[in-house]
C-alpha cells in the first residue's frame, strides 16, 4: 500500500539481556583500559521507554531474544519469572535462541503468556509447518509496519538436542525474500527484520536480499554506536545484558525512509527508572536474596569473558573441573553471556552467572587426533569466512593445552602446533578430559563418557575454598595467534 504522508517513528531495541533483571557491573573501554561501570536493569529500560512514549506519538519496542535464560532466578523458573516484567514494558515482538533452552513446547507455553508474539520464519515442525508466526504487521498512524522474525540458525546445530526436539531450523535466507513479498502484497509500507542470527550473518543475508528497511540484529553482542547500512538496510545491534538500548528515529514518506537518527544509549543512572518495574524485579529476586550474600571465595582481579580467545572467568571454571575430576584437560563452551565478577568477594550468585544451568561435570577420553579435529571444527565455527557458517560463541574454552593458530587460514588448517601440557600432542594417545555439556565436547568425540555427581557450581565453590585463585592461572591462554 502506497502512503504519501510523512510519519516519524521511534524504534527502541534491546537484545541478549540473558536474564539480568537489575543493574549490574558491565565492562567498558577507555583508551587502552578496561573499566567497570554499573549498567542495565529492566526498571531503567522501562523508564526510558516510557519517557520516549511521553515525547513521541509513534513508538515500537522490540526484544532481540536470549531473554528467558542466563541467570539463576530466570533459569530456575524456566523463564516464568520474567514474563510479567516483559508484559509490563509493552514490547511489540521478539525472536529467540537460548529461549528454546527448556524445549520448544515450553517456549510455546511462555509465548502464550506474553502480550506480544515470538516470531520465527525459519523454525519448522517436523511435518514442515511453521512452529512460530513468521511475521506481524503493526498499524502505526495509518502506516503498516511489517516485522519479520528470524530465530538463531544454530539452535538445532550446536545447541543441546532438547533445544530443538521436533524442530528443523534454517538460516532464513530462503524464507526472507518470500516473506518480504508476502507482507508487501499485504500492504506493508515499511519492513523491519528482527533477527537473532548474528551481525556478520545478518550483513551477509542483507547483501543478497532487497526490500528490508531496518534490521534489528542480535546474538553476537555487538555494541554498534552508529548504524551500519547494507544494501539500503539500516542495521543496529545493542550489546548485551540490558546494558544498552538502541533508539532509532526514522522519518517515513512514500514508503521510504527519508532520514534517520540513531543513538546507542547506555542504560545507567542517567535514565529514568520505572517504579512499578523496579517493584516487580525486586519481587522476582527476593526468593534468591541469599545467593547474592553467600560469599564462596575471593578474586585478586576482575573476572570476565569478554574476549574471543581466552577468558579469566572461564579459567576459574576449567581449573575447578580439572581439580575435582583429576583430569589433564578441561573443555567448556565459549559462552558470550555472563557479567564481570569484580575484584574482591565472589558470591554464589556470581558462580551461577558463569554457568546458570549448572550442569554436572562429565569426563571422557579423547585421542590427540580427536582433540585437534574438535578444535579445528570450533575455530571454523568461530572464524569461518562464510558468515553463515559462524556458529559461536567465542572459541572453545580449554585448559591443559596450547594451540598456536593462524586465524586467517582455511578450514582445518588453522592449528600450526598443538601441545598437551608441555609436550607435542600425539595423534593416537588418549588423554583424559573433563567437560560440561555437549557444547564442551560434542557427542561424536571421545570414549568412555561418564557423568560425575559434582555440578559446575559445586566444583568452583570447592576450588575457591581449597585452592583459591592464582593470577597466572586466570590469565592462561590456550589459543595463541601467530
Amino acid at each position: 500500500m502506497y502512503h504519501s504522508e510523512k510519519m516519524k517513528l521511534s524504534v527502541l531495541f534491546f537484545n541478549d539481556i540473558h536474564g539480568y533483571l537489575q543493574p549490574h557491573p558491565e565492562l567498558f573501554y577507555s583508551g587502552s583500559e578496561e573499566v567497570i561501570k554499573i549498567a542495565g536493569g529492566y526498571a531503567r529500560i522501562a523508564g526510558y521507554i516510557n519517557d520516549v512514549r511521553r515525547q513521541q506519538e509513534n513508538v515500537l519496542v522490540f526484544d532481540g531474544g536470549d531473554t528467558f535464560h542466563g541467570t539463576f532466578p530466570v533459569v530456575q523458573s524456566k523463564g516464568e519469572v520474567v514474563v510479567p516484567i516483559l508484559n509490563n514494558i509493552g514490547i511489540d515482538a521478539m525472536v529467540g535462541h537460548w529461549d528454546f533452552a527448556y524445549g520448544p513446547q515450553h517456549l510455546r507455553h511462555l509465548s502464550s503468556q506474553l502480550n506480544y508474539p515470538v516470531l520465527g520464519m525459519n523454525v519448522y515442525n517436523e511435518a514442515g509447518s511453521l512452529f512460530l508466526p513468521a511475521y506481524v504487521i503493526k498499524e502505526v498512524n495509518g502506516y503498516k509496519i511489517a516485522v519479520l522474525g528470524i530465530c538463531s540458525n544454530i539452535i538445532d546445530k550446536t545447541m543441546p538436542k532438547h533445544f530443538s526436539k521436533g524442530l528443523r531450523i534454517t538460516d532464513g535466507s530462503k524464507e526472507l525474500p518470500e516473506m518480504i513479498n508476502r507482507v508487501r502484497n499485504e500492504g506493508a509500507n515499511l519492513v523491519i527484520l528482527l533477527s537473532h542470527n548474528g551481525f556478520p550473518q545478518d550483513c551477509d543475508l542483507l547483501s543478497k536480499v532487497n526490500g528490508v528497511d531496518i534490521c534489528l540484529s542480535a546474538h553476537t553482542h555487538n555494541r554498534l554506536y552508529e548504524t551500519i547500512t547494507v544494501n539500503d538496510t539500516v542495521v543496529i545491534q545493542c550489546g548485551c545484558h540490558g546494558s544498552f538500548i538502541g533508539h532509532l528515529d526514522v522519518e517515513i514518506e512514500s514508503n521510504t525512509i527519508n532520514s534517520y537518527r540513531y543513538e546507542l544509549k547506555v542504560v545507567d543512572e542517567t535514565l529514568p527508572q520505572d517504579e512499578e518495574t523496579e517493584r516487580m524485579v525486586k519481587d522476582a529476586l527476593a526468593p534468591h536474596a541469599d545467593l547474592f550474600t553467600d560469599v564462596v571465595g575471593t578474586t585478586p582481579v576482575t573476572l570476565h569473558r569478554y574476549n574471543t580467545l581466552h577468558s579469566s572467568m572461564d579459567n576459574l571454571l576449567l581449573a575447578a573441573m580439572m581439580r575435582v575430576s583429576q583430569t589433564e584437560l578441561a573443555f567448556s563452551n565459549g559462552w558470550r553471556y555472563g557479567i564481570p565478577i569484580l575484584k574482591g568477594n565472589i558470591s554464589k550468585n556470581d558462580l551461577f552467572n558463569i554457568i546458570p544451568h549448572n550442569p554436572f561435570i562429565s569426563t571422557t577420553e579423547l585421542t590427540g587426533e580427536e582433540i585437534k579435529e574438535m578444535l579445528e571444527e570450533n575455530l571454523e565455527r568461530t572464524f569461518s569466512a562464510n558468515p553463515m557458517q559462524q556458529m559461536g560463541g567465542y572459541v572453545k574454552r580449554c585448559m591443559g593445552l596450547t594451540a598456536y593458530i593462524k586465524v586467517e587460514n582455511r578450514k582445518d588448517y588453522r592449528i600450526q602446533e598443538l601441545f598437551i601440557g608441555n609436550s607435542p600432542y600425539q595423534k593416537d594417545k588418549r588423554y583424559r578430559a573433563s567437560f560440561v555439556t555437549e557444547q564442551g565436547v560434542p557427542e561424536k568425540f571421545g570414549f568412555n563418557r561418564q557423568q560425575t555427581e559434582i555440578t559446575a557450581v559445586e566444583a568452583m565453590a570447592l576450588f575457591l575454598n581449597e585452592t583459591g585463585l592464582d593470577i597466572n592461572m586466570l590469565h592462561q591462554k590456550s589459543f595463541v595467534p601467530v
